[in-house]
């Protein structure tokens, strides 16, 4: 059994992470989902949400929007639609998009098809703003 696992993350515009690290939790749609080395293959979907992974003594936080996770052979690869680490999120931009879907969220109707949308990307700014607070420790 290895000591560490392989972590790949890549969304469709670039690779996020290629690091080994101790221990991953993702945001499963079934609830968080922890991985250590040696764990059973699988393959599960990802939700909007906080995946952290350890690193020696860091813990590290990333923004992660939908996708897939796959864990075989000691090596997890998220394939992500967005995947932003805490260090690189602009805090001032998740805010506004906060606010821009609390606005948009007061003048729909829950029928309508664009109050999903927005659900959605209220999820993605809080998330995003959750996530910004925290750096490596």
């Amino acid at each position: 059994m290895a000591e560490q696992l392989k972590l790949e993350m890549v969304t469709p515009y670039k690779r996020v992470l290629s690091e080994e690290v101790d221990e991953i939790i993702v945001p499963g749609v079934v609830g968080e989902l922890g991985v250590l080395p040696g764990h059973t293959p699988l393959l599960t979907t990802l939700k909007v949400g906080e995946l952290t992974y350890r690193k020696g003594g860091a813990t590290f936080h990333v923004a992660v929007n939908w996708g897939y996770v796959e864990v075989e052979d000691d090596k997890v690869t998220i394939l992500a639609e967005t995947a932003e680490p805490a260090d690189e999120i602009d805090l001032a931009r998740a805010k506004e998009a906060l606010g821009r879907a609390e606005a948009a969220l007061k003048k729909l109707d829950s029928e309508d098809k664009q109050f999903r949308i927005m659900e959605a990307a209220l999820d993605r700014a809080l998330i995003r703003i959750q996530v910004a607070a925290r750096k490596a420790r």
